[in-house]
């Protein structure tokens, strides 16, 4: 494994200006195996966030894929990588991600809708509970509305989804819709970004936004 480019902390880094590596009709894709811009975030408590750009020979896109690095074990921590674009009200995201580590929690999420670090919906997967949870964000305070038990295995590559639709919210997880959920917290356009939580080293890649 061979760390690429490494961002810690600083809310206004950027990298380099988006390249995305697949744009037909209303998908965007992004496999970071070109520089994207995103900015770190971080709701809660705790240490600087750490995302780096890692090889990985198993990745589903490339070798290539974005990682949070920190071991920060502060339980009310969420570590965010917020993109730029594209910024969407209704949308289908999804993402693959690999559970590498956490002691406190082994977690991947998407953030959609978001408007800052303290207000958005977020659909998080985790390793170690074995379920899959809908969570809005508002004001900092995280609070689910939707879950479901699944089977989060460590150390493989799978998919989270979700699909947003005015009040509507679905989650798929491993190709599967796991639930459906209504929701009017959030209405507005938004940015999406990738989320975890405390702990958690989790690997993301093959990250697919489409309106």
């Amino acid at each position: 494994m061979t760390s690429r480019r490494a961002l810690i902390g600083g809310a206004a880094t950027l990298l380099a200006a988006p390249t995305l590596h697949a744009q037909g009709g209303n998908l965007t894709r992004i496999d970071f195996e070109s520089p994207v811009a995103f900015k770190p975030m971080l709701t809660g408590r705790g240490g600087q966030v750490a995302w780096s750009v890692i090889d990985d020979p198993s990745a589903p896109a490339g070798p290539k894929v974005l990682a949070q690095t920190s071991k920060d074990r502060t339980d009310y921590r969420f570590p965010m990588a917020v993109f730029d674009q594209p910024v969407l009200a209704d949308l289908d995201v999804a993402v693959r991600f690999k559970p590498v580590s956490g002691e406190v929690d082994r977690a991947a999420g998407i953030a959609v809708r978001l408007i800052d670090r303290d207000n958005y919906y977020v659909v998080r997967a985790n390793a170690l509970e074995d379920n899959v949870r809908l969570y809005k964000v508002v004001k900092g305070d995280r609070q689910q509305f939707a879950g479901a038990n699944a089977k989060v295995p460590s150390g493989i590559w799978q998919e989270l989804r979700l699909v947003v639709r005015g009040n509507r919210v679905e989650v798929f997880f491993a190709g599967k819709s796991l639930y459906v959920a209504t929701d009017a917290t959030f209405t507005a356009a938004g940015r999406v970004a990738l989320w975890t939580k405390a702990d958690s080293v989790t690997w993301f890649d093959d990250l697919r936004i489409g309106s």
